[in-house]
């Protein structure tokens, strides 16, 4: 690992970019590339860099929503101490991003070796890229009721409740190839949530989720980050970042007319390729 080019650098720095919020699985895309370019997809140091360019990511998250995610914590604040102010329906929303948060940061934690370890995987990550494709559709589906009903909910709807629901769900995305925006949109849309709603609430649970495992794997895997040299993973944050402001802005812009089903075919199709791949032992799963 001590051998990651900047060139490396900036490839799993766009993979991540790119593919941290589209719906298709960031982890599942960077083991995916981690391969290809003949690191180790589960020794600790790959996994921890990858968890810290996610930082740029989040920073991108910050700076896109920075407006929201201030209005949102003055409410909360504000609700605490006045019984008025819970009133307020970003009031709610903030409490279903505090709730949403708890459950992947236990269970991330609980299971943080089987995490970085066993289902560091391609054959988790091509299993999985095909199941919850499957869960996207029945999503979509459910979504399409609501629409036709005449009974969508917008972002002043959403209450604690759907934040807890959404955070169970979000947990599943610690399986490589689930895709935790594709686990927490579908879980939004399902219950009705509109799809650009569902979409920025995904993106607001994002924010403690990656932040959390981002700071953790740097403290817990520093020696091995060391190692890499300041550089290449400075190169790795700043693509990251530059690449997630732009998919942030496009993938909000696409759920406002679309539905879901274009990044289900590409879901697929991955999977169905990286199954091939593997079973001729083209390249192998770990």
């Amino acid at each position: 690992m001590a051998d990651l080019s900047y060139l490396d650098a900036v490839v799993l720095g766009i993979v991540e970019g790119l593919t941290e919020y589209l719906p298709v699985s960031s982890t599942g895309h960077l083991t995916i590339t981690e391969k290809l370019l003949g690191l180790q997809v589960d020794d600790a140091a790959v996994t921890a860099y990858t968890a810290v360019i996610q930082l740029g990511a989040i920073a991108a998250t910050l700076l896109y929503f920075f407006r929201d995610i201030v209005r949102f914590a003055v409410a909360w604040f504000r609700g605490l101490g006045s019984v008025e102010a819970r009133k307020d329906p970003d009031y709610g929303l903030a409490w279903a991003v505090v709730i949403g948060s708890i459950p992947v940061g236990v269970v991330g934690f609980l299971g943080r070796g089987i995490v970085s370890g066993p289902l560091r995987s391609l054959w988790v990550v091509a299993a999985a890229l095909l199941l919850w494709s499957v869960v996207m559709v029945v999503a979509e589906r459910m979504h399409s009721r609501f629409e036709a009903q005449g009974t969508l909910r917008g972002e002043h709807s959403v209450r604690p409740v759907d934040g807890l629901v959404i955070g169970l769900v979000q947990c599943f995305s610690l399986v490589p190839g689930v895709s935790r925006s594709g686990a927490t949109i579908s879980a939004g849309i399902a219950r009705g949530i509109d799809r650009v709603t569902a979409t920025r609430l995904s993106f607001f649970l994002a924010i403690p989720a990656l932040t959390a495992a981002g700071l953790f794997q740097a403290v817990g895997e520093k020696s091995g980050l060391a190692a890499l040299g300041v550089g290449p993973v400075l190169v790795g944050l700043v693509v990251a970042f530059v690449v997630a402001f732009a998919s942030i802005a496009w993938l909000l812009r696409f759920v406002a007319s679309n539905s879901l089903m274009a990044f289900v075919w590409y879901r697929v199709l991955l999977g169905v390729v990286l199954v091939v791949v593997l079973a001729t032992n083209v390249i192998t799963a770990t």
